[in-house]
């Protein structure tokens, strides 16, 4: 028997260790393995000086996460000309404090905002293997499930507010502006289609003509708002929401997206084409995890500095 079921037995053996370190690298080094990238986007108008925008999204803070904070912290020191918040900072309803600590640095730059499902409700526990059965039946967040009973609320009013004082603009399905010293910009935003609040009927109407450039923001890329953001004539449209994927295969890439977006977009820099329109998206692959699946594979997190050139 044992000449029989040694080697399978090995084979077994080796397949968990194997799969057990994994799990540990996932959890334990590349979840904290935070990373800038940087991207040059080509849409301003011909004259124009460059913008550095830096994208922060899908923060899902808990409670004791020092690294990540000090990480946030420390990107005051690239000094942006301003910052666009994109969504998902909490994953704990205690953590709105420590949100703030480590946007802290951040908000003394001109900045605006849309808020994601996480934001207003705290994260469940779920069987990872559900968003892969939900993107081969078409169905993402509210979008194609029943409405979440029994929900956790999160205190976002409190994110809201300090976020308010610190002259961030809040584009929850509105429109907003900053006035910087190089140029005034125009938004215009959209509150979370993952969980269909976004209403773009009341921001309809294309970019602002008396702004330098306009741009649009919302959390989740879903196809619905792309289009519409897209057809109206935006020429970049940043979001966040998909974690890259979190979960990737090494040189294949992404599983799903959460959302009804392709998986050859689920982070970067791409393009949308509607028609004979086309904008630039950039879908940013976040810097933390629901606080249920803390791990990350072939996908580390992530923080975007964003520079907007002239166009050609």
């Amino acid at each position: 028997m044992r000449a029989r079921y040694g080697i399978p037995l090995k084979i077994t053996a080796g397949l968990t260790a194997t799969a057990a370190a994994g799990v540990a690298y996932a959890a334990g080094i590349e979840a904290r393995s935070f990373r800038l990238r940087r991207v040059t986007v080509p849409v301003l108008p011909r004259g124009m000086r460059d913008l550095r925008v830096l994208q922060v999204s899908d923060i899902h803070m808990v409670s004791g996460q020092r690294k990540k904070r000090a990480w946030l912290q420390s990107l005051a020191g690239l000094r942006p000309d301003f910052v666009v918040n994109t969504g998902d900072n909490l994953s704990d309803t205690e953590a709105v404090p420590e949100v703030l600590d480590a946007l802290g640095p951040l908000m003394e730059f001109p900045g605006v905002y849309v808020f994601g499902s996480n934001d207003y409700y705290g994260p469940r526990l779920r069987n990872p293997a559900r968003y892969l059965l939900e993107k081969v039946q078409g169905r993402h967040g509210l979008n194609g499930n029943p409405p979440v009973v029994g929900a956790v609320h999160n205190p976002w009013e409190d994110l809201r507010d300090a976020f308010d004082a610190a002259g961030w603009v809040n584009l929850t399905n509105t429109r907003g502006r900053l006035k910087l010293p190089q140029a005034e910009l125009a938004f215009t935003g959209l509150d979370d289609p993952h969980i269909k609040r976004d209403r773009y009927d009341k921001v309809a109407g294309g970019p602002d003509a008396a702004a330098d450039f306009t741009m649009g923001v919302v959390h989740a890329p879903y196809l619905r708002s792309l289009d519409a953001f897209t057809t109206d004539g935006y020429e970049l449209i940043l979001a966040g929401h998909t974690h890259g994927g979190q979960l990737c295969i090494p040189f294949y890439g992404a599983l799903v997206t959460n959302c009804d977006l392709d998986t050859d977009r689920v982070k970067g820099l791409s393009t949308h084409t509607v028609g004979h329109r086309t904008s630039y998206l950039h879908v940013s692959a976040g810097c933390g995890t629901n606080r249920f699946t803390p791990v990350r594979f072939a996908c580390p997190p992530e923080v975007t500095l964003l520079t907007l050139t002239a166009r050609a």
